[in-house]
Order: structure tokens, then C-alpha cells, then sequence
């Protein structure tokens, strides 16, 4: 049986995510990461600021997003949306899952959603997941 490979989160990565929490700015924005596989490392590979998340299709997003309450309140939710490549390995797979659970993990998220086909990602669907935290 092989064994289950869990990727680390790089350092710098860390440290952006953690400043990412904290921003003061107020426009959506987001990170994307990768797995780079063989140095078995969750990096950086895109920052974005002032996205909508029609724009962000077919990215992996770890985002900053603008959500008005009903009741009129604002607030900047961090979400982290995952998607892993349609159509890659099992083990591939079970290697994303690990490694989102470190990730998820090392950086304390709490807002952690999963999309199978990234044509889904819409500001609707992501008002709909939030609705569940408020």
C-alpha cells in the first residue's frame, strides 16, 4: 500500500494567508494556490485584488469576499473554495484531500467549501454556502 502523501504549506504562503485575513481593504480578493508535486509543497501561484467570482472560474480561490447581510450589516468573510483537477489520479485526489485538510488546518479556516465543476463558482452559490454561517 502506498503511502499517503500530505503536502506542507510553504512558509511564505502561510504568512500571506495569515496577512490576507487581516486586510483592511474592502474589494474582493483573491489567492490562488497550487500543489507543486515534487517538492510535495502547497504554493503560491496568483494574487488577485478587486474579482468577482465569475471571474475567477477555473482558478482554485482562497478569497476575501464582500457579503451584505439582510439586515445591512457588511462583512469580508475568508473563504477557501476547493476544486481538484477533473479526471486526475486517486491517489492524486487523496493527495489534494490530505493536503486541503493541512492547509485548512495550519491556517485555521473555517469557511471551507468544495466545488466539483468550477462553472458553479458564481456569486450566488457562494451567497447560498455563506448562508449557512449567519
Amino acid at each position: 500500500i502506498e503511502s499517503l502523501v500530505v503536502c506542507e504549506v510553504d512558509e511564505d504562503l502561510v504568512k500571506k494567508l495569515r496577512d490576507f485575513r487581516f486586510r483592511k481593504e474592502t474589494n474582493n480578493a483573491a489567492i490562488i494556490m497550487k500543489i507543486d508535486k515534487d517538492k510535495q509543497l502547497v504554493i503560491l501561484e496568483e494574487e488577485h485584488e478587486d474579482i468577482s467570482p465569475e471571474d475567477l472560474k477555473n482558478e482554485l480561490p482562497e478569497r476575501h469576499y464582500k457579503y451584505q447581510h439582510d439586515d445591512g450589516r457588511v462583512s469580508y468573510p475568508l473563504c477557501f473554495i476547493f476544486s481538484s483537477p477533473v479526471g486526475c489520479k486517486p491517489e492524486q485526489q487523496m493527495m489534494y484531500a490530505g493536503s486541503k485538510n493541512k492547509l485548512v488546518q495550519t491556517v485555521e479556516l473555517t469557511k471551507v467549501f468544495e466545488i466539483r465543476n468550477t462553472e458553479d463558482l458564481t456569486e450566488e452559490w457562494l451567497r447560498e454556502k455563506l448562508g449557512f454561517f449567519h
